[in-house]
């Protein structure tokens, strides 16, 4: 805040004395460099206006406001327009890597020709921040002209909220896992073609059953209780266990029912469920008043990141690859992410020199603060799972400096490698020593592990060593959504507190929870080594979670063909194997990569006999893929060309 303030000052005091300046003109075509002169015989002001620029530059990348104030900075003879001068300044003392390149070229080229007025420098810094080649528009505007009928087409112009004036951190949002590609894929589903949706973990849309313990006793809770738990025939449909459940969690819910809202942080009776089943997990208490139901692990974690996040010089430490929500709260909410990379020769391992490489550079290269640091174990989408070792190393990082532990362990049920385990974060927090003092907060749902009800978004997080003064603010932020959805509650519930031995439903729920699992392993076996037979691909195991994470090779006219798009090699190759097989997958470029690796996340949730096949085609389109020139999939798939105009 402080470093706001004084930069707010500095600005204001440089935009008054501006008018006091005469700029010296000189021609572009002879490079000369320009320079500033008071009327009075003052020292040059060129070093406070490049640290300026910087400063609101830094700004307007991490929260994509202040582009009014950019402008009257660059524009520093105030004469309403920006100079070749004036930008070349600017680029030379901006950082290169922030700025997109193609944007570089093409504001200075635009500035030779003539100054840049305002509108034209907002819509410059579109392209200039653009993240990556992301998300086109066209099926969006397909959609807007069906809605207007035929009425003509409206230019941006013509809507006072058009992509100038929207928020520009949304514009800059990335989620790859429903984007480009996938956008593609339901629009060739609506055509009839056989899609195979590989791109998302949602498993019972590509056809793993519900568990019926968790179905029959969320019906009785929502049934009218005339109709289920108090009806005569009720034993006659039920088992009891499941009779007994539903009896407890309505009388927890209340005589309103599951209609109604609930306390804020979650119903208490289903949070006791959550803190005694972390409390058998870890083998140390968990008190429920640190415990919030949530509309899932996502919406759980924009809550935290939004009670974090204080300015743009905040910055959250992310793996890479890293699960894409993460980059989306970050950007929308005006923050930095700090990327450390996963050692994927080691099958994606963590290391301590990793992790202290990217926070230097990020604290004293680039002026951040590394507010908090994320751990996603079993990986997603790297499918690795950490061991203790990994978790101490992470743990002392960031009791070390002070930083908050973000844990992602929504997939601590899906490990089908024998000699690993899930650890907690929590765990092994308490019982390092020198962690006694780690701020954490870690995160779990109902969406993942045998469970897969992504639809009614359950979910917890549980905040360890949180300042009370910061819980009763999340409380406040709760508060403001009014209550997480009951049935998300209830399934929360259901999950960390399952049918035990000896009660009715049992053998069933142990029976169908293990027919998911051993189907899992299998496939996680089979897709990995079907994928590792392929010339070109290489596949580390997937020892958790529900994704593989190939890395392919492409050749060098693909590789070429892409950047002639606009796309990133790997968005081009899967819009090409969409088109091919009908399989749906997402570009590794969105979960973020090593420069130069090409390759994609699917799941391995379809089917046996569907994901073999899927193997198959796999290896099929690789094959067509290098045999063919791109021009030729063009050519015979000319819908990819237009999904990337």
């Amino acid at each position: 805040m402080l470093r706001s303030i004084k930069f707010a000052q500095s600005a204001g005091q440089l935009l008054q004395r501006k008018e006091s300046r005469r700029f010296v003109s000189v021609d572009p075509k002879r490079g000369t460099e320009f320079i500033f002169s008071r009327l009075s015989d003052a020292t040059k002001a060129s070093p406070l206006i490049a640290k300026l620029q910087q400063e609101c530059w830094d700004g307007y990348v991490a929260t994509g406001r202040g582009c009014h104030t950019l402008f009257q900075l660059l524009d520093t003879d105030s004469s309403g327009a920006i100079s070749w001068q004036e930008i070349r300044f600017f680029l030379e003392n901006v950082r290169e890597s922030d700025i997109n390149p193609s944007a570089r070229k093409e504001v200075l080229e635009s500035a030779a020709e003539g100054v840049i007025t305002f509108p034209k420098f907002q819509q410059w810094l579109i392209k200039a921040t653009k993240v990556d080649q992301g998300l086109k528009n066209s099926y969006a505007m397909e959609n807007y002209q069906a809605s207007i009928g035929n009425a003509p087409k409206s230019a941006d112009s013509e809507h006072s909220w058009n992509k100038h004036t929207m928020s520009q951190s949304l514009r800059r949002m990335q989620y790859a896992v429903r984007g480009e590609v996938v956008i593609r894929a339901d629009a060739l589903a609506a055509e009839g073609k056989k899609i195979i949706y590989t791109n998302i973990g949602n498993p019972h849309a590509v056809g793993q059953k519900p568990l019926t313990y968790y179905r029959q006793v969320l019906a009785l809770c929502d049934l009218p209780a005339e109709f289920g738990v108090e009806n005569s025939q009720i034993a006659s449909a039920f088992p009891a266990d499941v009779v007994e459940r539903a009896m407890e969690m309505r009388r927890a819910i209340g005589p309103a029912g599951t209609g109604a809202y609930t306390n804020s942080q979650g119903i208490m009776d289903f949070r006791k469920d959550v803190a005694n089943f972390i409390t058998m997990r870890d083998e140390h208490v968990a008190i429920p008043s640190n415990i919030f139901l949530a509309n899932g692990a996502s919406h759980a974690i924009e809550q935290v990141l939004t009670g974090l996040i204080g300015n743009n010089r905040d910055a959250i430490m992310i793996p890479i690859p890293q699960y894409p929500i993460y980059s989306a709260i970050i950007s929308r909410l005006g923050a930095r992410q700090v990327g450390y990379y996963l050692d994927e020769d080691s099958g994606w391992a963590i290391t301590e020199r990793e992790l202290e490489l990217r926070r230097t550079a990020a604290v004293e290269r680039d002026g951040l603060d590394i507010r908090a640091l994320t751990l996603i174990n079993p990986g997603n989408p790297t499918g690795q799972v950490l061991s203790r070792d990994d978790l101490e190393i992470i743990c002392k990082f960031c009791a070390k400096y002070d930083i908050l532990l973000l844990a992602d362990e929504v997939y601590q049920r899906n490990i089908y490698d024998e000699n690993k385990e899930f650890v907690s974060a929590k765990k092994v927090a308490i019982e390092t020593p020198g962690c006694e003092n780690l701020q954490l907060i870690s995160f779990h749902s109902t969406s993942k592990g045998f469970i897969g009800e992504c639809g009614r978004r359950g979910g917890y997080m549980e905040l360890h060593n949180i300042d009370p003064y910061v819980q009763t603010q999340l409380y406040k932020l709760a508060s403001s959504g009014l209550c997480s959805g009951v049935d998300g509650q209830m399934m929360t519930s259901l999950m960390c507190r399952p049918p035990m031995p000896g009660e009715d439903s049992f053998e069933l729920f142990t029976n169908e929870e293990f027919a998911i699992f051993d189907s899992l392993k299998r496939k996680a076996v089979s897709l990995v080594k079907g994928l590792n037979e392929i010339d070109g691909m290489t596949c580390a195991p997937s020892d958790g979670a529900m994704y593989a994470f190939p890395k392919v090779e492409l050749p060098p006219k693909a590789i070429d063909e892409a950047t002639r798009l606009d796309v990133t090699p790997d968005t081009l190759y899967a819009l090409s194997l969409l088109e091919e097989t009908g399989i749906c997958v997402v570009p590794a470029s969105g979960f973020g990569q090593k420069e130069g690796r090409i390759g994609f996340r699917t799941t391995f949730l379809p089917p046996e006999d569907e994901l073999d096949r899927a193997i198959v085609e796999f290896k099929r389109h690789h094959e067509l893929f290098f045999k063919n020139t791109p021009s030729d999939a063009l050519k015979k798939y000319p819908s990819i060309a237009i999904a990337m105009a």
